[in-house]
């Protein structure tokens, strides 16, 4: 197992910064996932890990080894491409053996390892066949199986599910994730998938701009994120406007929420408040609770086990509500309906107005 360590890591094309002072720590074994908008930085960073790309600035360590002044082939990483790349003229154990040729490692070790890499994967009976003659998913574990046949010290993978359709890269990511944890190869992998950062990481690396915004486990990324920008970008949120009201409570569109201030944003007159879905509760207008605040139903999304509801607020926004099948069902509403919502006041993520997280609009 090896430790990857990047040192304010920066690259930019022309006017434009692509990595921006970026500093990370991947400790052996660790299975990290750089995750963000197109167009963030996550697959630049990668290619200078990688060594594609040249970095203008800072230091790039494998172990005690310096190695961002190295050619790619000196680095000991695999690479994982999103288009697969594989040879098309080659079979699969062609493929899967094609580093270790280089490396005119005998014939015996090359058969032993693609043996080896083909019941790990999952491919074993398909030695024989072609790129053209597999399916995207099969496709994708000989890439997968190509790079780890070197015993890389490094797996870099970009985006190599996105092409794959929805029940194929569910089940592949936990493979994929199964196959790196048993070899105990320390990855990176890239998605702008949420989804799949949050269900597959030991920690994620949310990017934005060219810099690294928050580093964390899933949980923490998603119940404690550091800016507005994550709380959005990572799950769904709510975003109302808040002002503090007597006592230090929160008035979110004028209804009050029991929640102190906390002191980092004491003096602000006015905050953003962030709530999840999961954390509003819709119940019937006619039902008085306490907290609760008036509202009409716009939309319902049926998603299986729970609905995506959209309130239209008294003040004229909009709040998404997610809720259970079965309490949907005793809900009764229609779209047009009057309903009543509420905040889990527990649940609140509070944020300065002028956070710059905060996207206009």
């Amino acid at each position: 197992m090896a430790r990857l360590t990047l040192q304010r890591l920066r690259k930019t094309y022309g006017r434009v910064v692509a990595v921006d002072d970026v500093s990370l720590d991947v400790a052996p074994g660790e299975f990290v996932t750089l995750v963000g908008g197109s167009g963030c930085g996550k697959t630049t960073l990668l290619r200078v890990i990688a060594g594609f790309t040249a970095p203008d600035s800072g230091e790039l360590h494998i172990d005690d080894r310096r190695v961002d002044r190295l050619a790619p082939r000196d680095r000991n990483i695999g690479f994982v491409f999103q288009s697969y790349a594989l040879f098309p003229t080659m079979t699969v154990a062609g493929n899967i053996g094609f580093a270790l040729r280089l490396k005119r490692r005998p014939r015996a070790e090359i058969a032993s390892r693609v043996r080896e890499l083909c019941e790990l994967t999952h491919l074993h009976g398909l030695e024989d066949r072609f790129p053209h003659e597999l399916s995207g998913g099969q496709q994708q574990r000989v890439a997968l199986a190509r790079a780890l046949a070197p015993r890389p010290a490094i797996l870099l993978l970009d985006e190599p599910l996105s092409a794959l359709d929805a029940k194929i890269r569910v089940a592949l990511r936990a493979e994929l994730r199964a196959i790196v944890e048993r070899l105990g190869t320390t990855t990176v992998f890239v998605t702008h998938d949420q989804e799949e950062a949050l269900s597959i990481s030991d920690r994620v690396a949310v990017m934005e701009r060219g810099r690294v915004i928050q580093v964390g486990t899933p949980v923490d990324v998603y119940f404690h994120p550091a800016d507005s920008f994550v709380a959005q970008f990572i799950g769904t949120s709510n975003r109302l406007m808040g002002t503090v009201g007597p006592e230090g409570r929160v008035l979110v569109q004028g209804t009050p929420i029991e929640i102190a201030v906390p002191p980092a944003l004491a003096g602000h007159p006015q905050l953003l408040v962030c709530v999840r879905p999961e954390h509003v509760e819709v119940f019937r207008a006619v039902e008085g609770r306490r907290g609760a605040a008036e509202g009409r139903l716009i939309a319902g999304s049926f998603l299986g086990q729970m609905v995506r509801a959209t309130i239209a607020t008294a003040e004229g926004k909009s709040i998404l509500a997610d809720i259970s099948a079965e309490a949907w069902l005793k809900l009764d509403a229609r779209v047009g309906d009057a309903v009543a919502w509420r905040i889990d006041e527990t649940r609140v993520l509070l944020f300065p107005a002028r956070d710059p997280g905060v996207a206009p609009g």
